[in-house]
């Protein structure tokens, strides 16, 4: 990870995070490079927040709760949940803007959530897309990199 980061990179993307290396991914994410991402596994965008939490203390670096979080915050701006669902499909089920923190809470703002509404004959599930239509936390750099108007058309798309 050091290295990579002395060559300047644009991106950084970092695979699975499973234990102390979440620390690194913080550290590295915390450096000024606009577009990084990772994965993990968590049950929701919130127990993902938790997860990460977790793992960093894993590292054994004595860093308090707070100090975690504010690390989180710093880092992350968006969560994207991806699941499987029961007949067998993989879907995007909830996009989540990591907003903030007060006090000790991390504030979070889902975007849009999946909301299931049956299924077919067949097994298949039905369902749809629901926005919160709400302004997001990092709205200022979707117009500095001149992507708000993608970003609102993309978000109107998920609603049709």
């Amino acid at each position: 990870m050091r290295n990579a980061l002395r060559m300047r990179p644009d991106r950084i993307i970092i695979g699975e995070v499973r234990g102390g290396e979440a620390f690194d991914m913080l550290q590295a994410m915390n450096t000024g490079h606009d577009g990084s991402m990772s994965t993990i596994h968590a049950n929701t965008t919130r127990d993902a927040l938790t997860r990460v939490e977790n793992m960093v203390q894993m590292g054994n670096m004595g860093l308090p709760s707070r100090a975690i979080r504010t690390q989180i915050v710093g880092a992350v701006d968006l969560i994207v949940q991806v699941e499987r669902q029961r007949d067998g499909t993989r879907r995007v089920t909830q996009v989540t803007d990591v907003c903030g923190l007060e006090g000790e809470v991390v504030i979070l703002n889902d975007i849009f959530l999946y909301e299931i509404e049956g299924e077919t004959t067949e097994g298949k599930l039905i369902g749809h897309y629901r926005s919160s239509r709400s302004r997001p936390s990092f709205h200022q750099r979707l117009v500095y990199f001149g992507l708000d108007r993608a970003w609102t058309a993309a978000l109107e798309e998920l609603e049709q």
